[in-house]
């Protein structure tokens, strides 16, 4: 299947009632509301394909952008290209759950990631705190240095409450996820999760959230999931 092709079926997938609600989560048009769970049998029968992917990805529409991050073939882009890809990403759902998960399979995500989180720059921010929740949800723990990521807490601790929103989100959910997915700064993450306490994330137009890692830790910790990895990363 060609460009054309792709775009056609994801036309045809989508549904104006999901197109409202990604508007009302940050997506503008271009886009037709398909709901992830309909591309996967077009992702079957694609399967990874980095040309298309690109192709789609430089559509600018939502669908075809997130449909490019499940074809994607992770260990064949540069740091180049992510490049590309979080500054085409004007919104979360695009920076944490196409770009980051993207690079989550690769073997530059910690440097790509290092890069953003010091960027400045609330997506590049977010993608990059949110590129480690995807790494240390599924990676063995021992891949990891704990002293690097007992710093990370630290940062986290230090500045989320002065951080832009989208990375506070993503901030808090690093907390949540060290807590229950990277056992060596089990202990640590929860004292960092308490001592942040509430953490309120702004929405326009919206009801302001408050986000506390901490009783999301217990939660999953009193359903018996501490030491929890996924067994991929990409849907």
């Amino acid at each position: 299947m060609d460009l054309e092709m792709v775009m056609e079926e994801l036309e045809a997938l989508g549904k104006e009632r999901t197109k409202k609600t990604y508007i009302s989560n940050g997506a503008h048009d271009p886009l037709f509301g398909v709901a992830t769970g309909a591309m996967k049998p077009l992702a079957k029968k694609l399967k990874n394909n980095q040309p298309l992917a690109e192709q789609l990805y430089a559509t600018g529409n939502y669908d075809a952008m997130y449909f490019a991050g499940i074809i994607a073939d992770p260990p064949t882009m540069t740091e180049a290209d992510f490049e590309r890809w979080i500054d085409a990403a004007y919104f979360y759902m695009l920076s944490d759950y196409v770009v980051a998960v993207t690079l989550a399979e690769t073997d530059i995500a910690q440097a790509v990631a290092d890069k953003w989180i010091a960027s400045g720059e609330e997506l590049r921010m977010s993608a990059g705190w949110s590129c480690y929740c995807w790494l240390l949800g599924n990676r063995p723990d021992a891949e990891f240095s704990a002293s690097k990521i007992a710093s990370m807490l630290d940062l986290v601790e230090n500045t989320i409450h002065d951080s832009p929103d989208r990375t506070k989100s993503a901030m808090n959910n690093f907390i949540y996820t060290v807590g229950i997915s990277y056992l060596p700064l089990h202990e640590k993450a929860v004292e960092t999760a308490k001592t942040v306490g509430p953490v309120e994330i702004r929405r326009d137009k919206k009801k302001s959230s408050i986000l506390l890692a901490s009783e999301n830790i217990q939660k999953e910790i009193d359903r018996g999931k501490l030491g929890f990895k996924r067994k991929y990363v990409r849907c």
